[in-house]
């Protein structure tokens, strides 16, 4: 493996940690698979973000397609004005969009988010 390569994955492991420590959103994968865009992969998860958190500014390496459960909150993407959001409301965020969620409920905001992104980068990188 090159020094190139080694780098790679070194930012990748510190965004990917940088990211999961925000105690505000919890991520839980329910699956991931190849999918016939070679090099892409859907992964779905479940996210649950606390009453009054932030999910914290990030990007994807490709695209966000997302359905709340529950709750409410506000999408927050660069550039555009802040979407409510609500139980029954989607949202797709085009891939390497800076943007965030903010839960403005006194309840848990949950939702399922589907990203079809590059397999080689990581899922998400925080964004300043």
């Amino acid at each position: 493996m090159t020094f190139s390569n080694w780098s790679a994955i070194a930012v990748a492991l510190v965004a990917g940690a940088l990211f999961a420590q925000n105690p505000g959103i919890q991520r839980t994968i329910l699956q991931r698979k190849d999918i016939s865009m070679p090099g892409r992969e859907a992964v779905i998860a479940r996210v649950e973000i606390a009453p009054g958190a932030f999910a914290g500014r990030h990007t994807h390496p490709g695209e966000e397609i997302s359905y709340i459960l529950d709750g409410e909150g506000e999408i927050l993407v660069e550039g555009q004005p802040a979407l409510k959001v609500k139980a029954g409301d989607s949202f797709i965020i085009p891939s390497g969009t800076k943007h965030d969620a903010h839960n403005t409920g006194k309840a848990p905001l949950h939702l399922v988010g589907i990203y079809l992104v590059d397999k080689s980068q990581p899922m998400a990188t925080p964004a300043p």
